[in-house]
């Protein structure tokens, strides 16, 4: 998105008025709650939807969804004048400085959203907008896949408006995380508040609508907040589903899973916190695949099927897999691993998914070298010095003694945990090498033609 926005342009986004006047498309769930919560902040607010009964509905202040909170706000938008419903969109569009579009985006039978309600509003906003000579706003709600904003709503927009985004119009992502039974209180205390778009101006815009709420105001790109909305609603189910298998679980072996989920829950260092949640390799040590193991052989004992903790090893596993596969792909011979305990800071190798993925490279006759200083502290001195001699003696005999001859003497080097000592392996490497990086160590995805981030 073009984010060099001209002088006459953010005037136009500045209204005169001290809130502008926004539309809001789809009176369903997210559009009505958003409608009464943005009125009741004082914003004149004109709800869009084609069912007649709705709209009739709102214009006598009365809710078209049952929810808790809403019958009282609806009402008083009403007595206040801050609040009224059409099914003509040109007079919505023309009536406002920014649109709020909140339609429906159901499933298809293949689990593809069905975005005909998206694409519908839009193309009839886009006809308005054409006649506009200020610029107009448009705030997508509607939860939709990344990319359709760009590589099919945009385009729409730009073709029917005959403007440029950027230029005559500004499109951005807001995504709700509004719960059913709580929306009203949801909306006005988020945990977040996400706005894609790469232009200021708009952000700022957006943001003030939610201005006094708690949580950061967050800034970022399109796609990025298009995925936001997935993520939450995903890691939601993954979070039922693994409380309900562990409840199972517990059930027969006569164990109060409440209790121990509330025990669970307290731990917000480690349990309930970021921990864990950062994308890159495959997990390893001597805890979490011998626990998941146990706790898996336990359900079976118990003729229990728990499908989620059991595809948890076989995900990792398809991991080490792939990334063997990325690895022979990039086509050379000698492959160099800086660092391959499971984690930094630890002589451990029990289980390294990065040594599984070392030995599957050997057995397919790739050079390789390695290099990691607590392991070769360990073979001195370490606890693992019996592991490594009597299991992986093969390994052992593949080290290095600097970071330097490793990239030196390999094509592609693969950084396998997050020392600090290689940090300095991106300013090492040469043209024709290539770094595999399972950590992103410099927090970046990309960092030139040849680094390739594992996530």
């Amino acid at each position: 998105m073009d984010c060099n926005i001209n002088d006459d342009l953010l005037n136009n986004l500045q209204v005169k008025t001290e809130k502008p006047k926004v539309s809001i498309f789809g009176m369903g769930y997210v559009g009505a709650v958003t409608a009464a919560c943005l009125a009741a902040k004082g914003y004149r607010v004109i709800g869009v939807d084609p069912n007649t009964v709705k709209t009739d509905l709102i214009r006598q202040g009365l809710t078209p969804i049952i929810e808790k909170d809403l019958p009282e706000l609806f009402q008083q938008a009403k007595d206040r004048g801050l609040l009224t419903a059409t099914d003509n969109t040109r007079e919505a569009v023309l009536g406002t400085e920014m649109s709020l579009i909140c339609v429906g985006t159901p499933s298809k039978a293949n689990g593809a959203i069905d975005d005909k309600y998206l694409l519908n509003a839009s193309q009839q906003i886009a006809t308005t907008i054409r006649e506009k000579s200020s610029a107009h706003v448009l705030v997508y709600r509607s939860t939709m896949l990344p990319g359709l904003l760009r590589s099919k709503i945009i385009p729409l927009l730009e073709e029917v408006s005959g403007k440029k985004e950027g230029e005559g119009f500004h499109v951005c992502f807001n995504p709700e995380f509004l719960r059913e039974s709580t929306s009203v209180h949801d909306f006005f205390n988020p945990p977040k508040t996400v706005v894609g778009t790469n232009n200021k101006v708009v952000a700022d815009l957006i943001f003030g609508l939610y201005s006094g709420f708690p949580g950061p105001m967050i800034q970022t790109s399109i796609q990025v907040a298009e995925m936001v909305k997935y993520v939450d609603n995903t890691f939601h189910a993954l979070k039922v589903t693994f409380a309900n298998e562990i409840g199972q679980v517990c059930r027969h072996l006569d164990i109060d899973s409440h209790e121990v989920m509330n025990i669970f829950s307290q731990d917000t260092k480690l349990n309930i916190s970021r921990a864990y949640l950062t994308p890159g390799f495959a997990f390893g040590g001597s805890c979490l695949p011998k626990d998941l193991r146990a706790i898996n052989y336990l359900a079976k004992t118990l003729d229990l099927d728990i499908p989620l903790l059991a595809s948890l090893m076989e995900s990792n596993r398809r991991l080490i897999e792939k990334t063997v596969g990325e690895i022979i792909a990039l086509g050379v011979k000698r492959i160099g691993f800086a660092g391959f305990t499971f984690k930094a800071g630890t002589d451990d190798l029990r289980e390294s998914p990065i040594v599984m993925v070392i030995e599957q490279l050997i057995g397919k006759g790739f050079e390789v070298k390695l290099y990691d200083r607590h392991v070769a502290m360990a073979r001195l001195i370490g606890a693992n010095k019996d592991y490594i001699n009597k299991t992986i003696p093969h390994l052992a005999s593949l080290m290095v003694p600097s970071l330097d001859i490793l990239i030196k003497e390999c094509d592609v080097i693969v950084i396998g945990n997050r020392d600090e000592e290689f940090r300095e392996i991106l300013s090492k490497v040469g043209k024709g090498q290539t770094v595999y990086d399972f950590v992103r160590i410099n927090g970046s995805f990309k960092n030139g033609a040849n680094y390739i981030a594992i996530a």
